[in-house]
């Protein structure tokens, strides 16, 4: 099961007016844990007046950039990004986790493909991990951006996405999309909604030749962009999202059953294993998650968005029936095999078995 770790503060580089890039470095021993694959996010945890805070940010670096890198931009109201945006310094040191997040396809270096990204904003910090990798090492594959921005200057790693386009000549293309400042096109001016995309899957973007969608941004935007492209006949599995904060309830409410449910009383049985050790505790049926009760208990669950967005609190129900109230990180198959967001899940049954190391 991850742990937090101490990364060093090798570098805090401006990358606009409210984003900075930071350069992490682990300890030799840890090295091998924070071995990342392209697409994958942190968490860290730091006190602010007495109150741990958890807050996940996407490694933006390439596999083959031999650094961890991640990018993070301030959000109004946001005690931790502001802290990192106006005082974090180089030398210091943050607490966090190995890296997690499954907002990735395999490298495949024989094989030909398109892929097709959607960005808006700091959403770009996972997207740029996948674009270097893999015009890095799939020499045969092609990667198309569209990126949302409101303004020229608020476009996070401008220089090197222009970079990658010289270094990478005729396979990878980039497009601009501003929303309050007008371009020589008209298409790449305003908001990404389903005309937006009507209009440049008919004249930019040949979603036929298209095997893999990387989706990340403001959830309006990634849902406009997702029924656009089913409706132009992408499947599921070929559309990739990343998200880290929702203003809506998810995915519908999903019941796991591994086990018949017995008579539904006032408090559940629940037996957690967490780093191989089981524990034993009750906890109330309704008005506390799973994760909130093993936190009570003792035990050192993971978590970090505690939303149903981010998956650290991914665990197997291997006995009993639970229900999530909101799913924005597990794909269906993972719900059919009974896993569960741990902050989501609230008991069904009398008795349920879960497992955080499966």
């Amino acid at each position: 099961m991850a742990r937090f770790h101490p990364l060093q503060v090798t570098e805090v580089r401006r990358e606009t007016r409210d984003a900075v890039v930071i350069t992490l470095q682990p300890r030799e021993e840890d090295r091998a844990a924070f071995d990342f694959t392209q697409g994958q996010y942190l968490t860290f945890r730091r006190r602010f007046d007495g109150e741990e805070l958890r807050r996940s940010y996407s490694i933006c670096a390439g596999k083959d950039e031999g650094v961890l890198k991640v990018g993070i931009k301030r959000v109004d109201g946001g005690c931790f990004s502001t802290w990192i945006n106006e005082e974090l310094k180089p030398g210091e040191t943050l607490e966090a986790m190995p890296p997690m997040g499954a907002f990735f396809t395999p490298i495949e270096p024989e094989v030909a493909k398109h892929y097709l990204g959607f960005a808006g904003g700091s959403g770009i910090t996972p997207i740029l991990s996948i674009i270097k990798t893999t015009l890095a090492r799939e020499p045969r594959a092609q990667f198309t951006l569209v990126y949302a921005n409101r303004h020229v200057s608020s476009i996070m790693f401008r220089e090197e996405l222009e970079d990658l386009k010289n270094l990478h000549l005729g396979r990878f293309a980039a497009l601009y999309v501003l929303e309050s400042e007008a371009q020589d096109i008209d298409l790449f001016t305003g908001r990404i909604d389903a005309e937006k995309c009507e209009a440049l899957f008919r004249s930019w973007i040949d979603l036929k030749s298209v095997d893999t969608v990387f989706i990340c941004g403001p959830e309006p935007m990634m849902l406009a962009i997702a029924a656009a492209l089913r409706a132009h006949g992408l499947r599921d599995e070929q559309i990739k999202f990343e998200l880290f904060a929702s203003s809506q309830p998810g995915l519908a409410r999903r019941k796991v059953v591994s086990a018949d449910s017995a008579d539904r009383r006032a408090t559940c049985e629940a037996t957690v294993t967490l780093d191989g050790t089981t524990r034993n505790f009750s906890f109330p049926k309704e008005g506390q998650s799973l994760l909130e009760a093993a936190l009570e208990n003792r035990m050192d669950a993971p978590y970090a968005c505690k939303a149903g967005v981010c998956s650290t609190c991914r665990a197997k129900v291997i006995e009993g029936e639970v229900e999530m109230e909101t799913n924005h990180a597990l794909e269906d198959y993972e719900v059919e095999q009974g896993y569960v967001l741990t902050c989501q899940c609230y008991p069904l049954s009398d008795r349920i078995v879960v497992s955080y190391d499966q």
